[in-house]
């Protein structure tokens, strides 16, 4: 039989395993919140909802908000150069490229590129021009619901046609991709995931977008990889 003192010896050596054991528990559960990027404002994903107003086309019955698809007039790298921002994008990421004569080195007529979104490697000719897309990073319909509607007109053709909010990648991909941000849909290549989020967050500071508490946990969690 244990004596006093051994029965009090034996209790407290019970009660100081408890006490690992239970704050091996609680360290296991407690949920480290990401730290937001610098400058970039954090929301609920609840409060993003739909605003009314958008309409991308640029018909005479539309509303073409943010201005006509890839114009040169804009305040933006690359504007006023004499080239339209879609073959801007496609003659600085392609490779062996080849241009239109007596276009000045603008419209691509084809040329080869690895998508960032898939890792493949892709070969582009104006022939099939419709594979090959020029996604919006911050897509424009998520930025017209997060503040751009309030935006002047101006503003809104120069996010349309910012080169930091723009990736050449597949038809397929973009299209799987849509107006979904990083808390609904990363790209398959292990890169592009890393590419996605830090263009994501670099427009979302740039142009003072707010990113949801879903984005931001998994922009944290793929920037650990990257």
């Amino acid at each position: 039989m244990l004596t006093g003192r051994r029965r009090l010896g034996y209790a407290l050596a019970v009660t100081a395993t408890v006490l690992v054991v239970l704050a091996a528990v609680v360290a296991a559960v407690v949920v480290v919140r990401p730290t937001p990027p610098e400058g970039v404002r954090v929301v609920p994903d609840s409060s993003i909802v739909t605003v009314p107003g958008y309409e991308r086309g640029c018909k005479p019955e539309q509303g073409c908000v943010f201005g006509p698809a890839w114009s040169d007039d804009v305040a933006v790298a690359g504007g006023r150069n004499g080239c339209d921002t879609r073959n801007d994008l496609l003659g600085q990421t392609l490779d062996n490229v080849q241009h239109r004569p007596g276009t000045r080195n603008c419209v691509v007529i084809s040329g080869d590129f690895v998508d960032p979104y898939s890792g493949r490697r892709v070969r582009f000719t104006k022939q099939d021009a419709a594979q090959v897309h020029v996604d919006h990073v911050f897509a424009l319909a998520a930025a017209w619901n997060r503040g751009a509607a309030a935006w002047t007109p101006q503003r809104r053709r120069d996010f349309a046609n910012d080169p930091l909010n723009l990736v050449v990648t597949t038809a397929s991909a973009n299209q799987s991709k849509g107006d979904r941000p990083p808390a609904r849909w990363l790209p398959e290549a292990a890169a592009g995931r890393c590419l996605f989020v830090s263009r994501f967050v670099e427009v979302a500071q740039r142009y003072q977008l707010p990113i949801t508490a879903g984005d931001l946990r998994v922009i944290d969690r793929v920037q650990r990889g990257c």
